[in-house]
């Protein structure tokens, strides 16, 4: 009976591991070229569909010290016309090269909902953000 015989590799935020007899692991070994291609395609793929709206690329440099104007103005643009949760509005900062934590953006959002400035609701997926009233 021989041995379980496993190997491991990661390569960027990716990992694989085989298993099997030692000969098994081999074989597949000689196969990685072609295999991690075809995982690398998947991954892209993968990558892409929970991506698939893209964030607005607008927001000028100035806002960078201004936490508030940066959210205002990605609510302004056609991809804030949908009310946007605390991560997609962090996520759409971060695309911008705009990297705030999270606390403060919940302590932006807090302030502004109170300031009347966006209005706020909960729903399934957590609270949302929208404009009040149009720009502001």
């Amino acid at each position: 009976m021989e041995m379980p015989f496993s190997f491991r590799i990661k390569i960027g935020e990716q990992e694989i591991e085989v298993s099997g007899t030692r000969e098994e692991v081999i074989e597949t070994i000689q196969e990685l070229p072609s295999l991690v291609a075809s995982i690398s395609t998947a991954f892209d793929s993968t990558k892409k569909t929970k991506t698939n709206k893209p964030f607005p690329s607008t927001i000028p440099s100035v806002t960078s010290s201004n936490c508030s104007k940066a959210i205002l103005q990605l609510l302004e643009t056609s991809w804030g016309k949908q009310p946007r949760t605390l991560p997609e509005l962090g996520e759409a900062l971060k695309a911008n090269t705009l990297h705030y934590p999270s606390t403060t953006l919940s302590g932006v959002l807090s302030w502004l909902v109170r300031k009347n400035k966006i209005k706020r609701w909960k729903t399934d997926k957590g609270y949302v953000y929208a404009l009040a009233g149009g720009k502001k």
